[in-house]
């Protein structure tokens, strides 16, 4: 309960300008996206200060959002779950994972002791 105080987390109403200030902030921008061509979310070399993008459910990031980002990752699905017609989970679910997978890459990342 209340973890939601504990985790930052911004929405953007300029989407346009909002990269250029993430990025003047210090953020290293990550586009989560369903194609399983992207790098894998546990091997994303890690930042200070990461700034996760997240699309609607269906659609997910446009093509021009997946561009502007400086990389874009992708949680692994499994293959039998592909199979069945399962490519991606529901955009909650996703940043529940990001968010987790990228908590405990910045705990356990060289860089941070």
């Amino acid at each position: 309960m209340g973890a939601v105080f504990a985790i930052p987390y911004a929405r953007m109403t300029d989407w346009y300008a909002g990269l250029a200030e993430l990025r003047e902030a210090g953020f290293r921008t990550l586009a989560l996206t369903p194609d399983q061509s992207a790098v894998p979310l546990d091997r994303v070399a890690m930042a200070d200060r990461v700034a996760l993008l997240l699309g609607s459910e269906g659609d997910g990031l446009s093509s021009r959002w997946l561009r502007e980002a400086d990389e874009a990752v992708c949680i692994p699905m499994s293959p039998e779950a592909m199979g069945l017609g399962v490519d991606s989970l529901n955009v909650v679910a996703a940043a529940a994972i990001a968010c987790h997978g990228l908590m405990r890459a910045a705990q356990t990342s060289p860089d941070r002791g």
